[in-house]
């Protein structure tokens, strides 16, 4: 079953330690199959030289295994309320890529001072709260799941498509997998030229917004112009 949507997730986690956003088994990516409406995610605790088409785990949104003999990754509670909520998200990835990750453990947003940044996130990444003591303890995945929509209950998700969770890492969405973990790709760089920015000026301040609109909607919208016509 879903043997397209199988390949697209195993390709999708193998990138996660080509691009080194990933020590060991520190990560994992999903994606929504188009025709079913099932979830593919990584299996728990696995290598990623050791992923196989087989051993992606196919669920519903209840979280009930369809297919797999794996246990699937401990954060599909968090990867499931976030497609629940969210119908136009595909693809989810989540990482502890290192200065992503730094800025989460700081509990600092990652804001856009250049137009890098702009390109693929209009407006600041946010950073979420820690979870209360009691939302860890009734269901930790699930209420990391339910905080992240909370987030993005007021705004458009595919257009600032990553989070931070403070104390924790990062988060990140796509139209599928390929395209979550391309996000990912583009935070742990855009962190890593905030934190050397703010090295070099710690009063540096975000760009001015008309230049973020300009960089952000000539990639994105209906008239956007970068790249080839289809």
């Amino acid at each position: 079953m879903l043997q397209d949507t199988r390949k697209k997730v195993l390709k999708a986690n193998q990138l996660l330690p080509k691009h080194e956003l990933v020590k060991f088994t520190w990560g994992n990516v999903s994606e929504r199959d188009l025709d079913t409406g099932y979830i593919v995610i990584k299996p728990s605790g696995v290598n990623y030289e050791d992923l196989t088409e087989e051993n992606m785990v196919v669920l519903d949104l209840q979280g009930n295994v369809i297919e797999g003999k794996l246990n699937p990754s401990s954060d599909t509670k968090t990867h499931l309320e976030v497609y629940k909520a969210f119908p136009e998200v595909k693809g989810i990835c989540h990482v502890h890529s290192t200065y992503a990750t730094s800025f989460a453990q700081a509990g600092k947003s990652i804001d856009a001072f250049g137009t890098t940044h702009a390109d693929y996130f209009y407006g600041s990444v946010p950073c979420a709260r820690v979870l209360e003591q009691q939302e860890i303890e009734a269901d930790y995945e699930m209420y990391t799941g339910k905080l992240i929509v909370d987030v993005f209950k007021d705004k458009n998700i595919l257009a600032i498509p990553g989070i931070l969770l403070k104390g924790h890492g990062v988060f990140t969405f796509g139209k599928d997998a390929n395209q979550a973990v391309h996000n990912a790709v583009v935070i742990e760089e855009v962190a890593k030229m905030n934190y050397l920015t703010l090295t070099l000026n710690p009063k540096a301040q975000p760009i001015p917004q008309y230049l973020l609109d300009k960089h952000y909607n000539r990639k994105h919208g209906k008239n956007a112009y970068y790249g080839q016509k289809k």
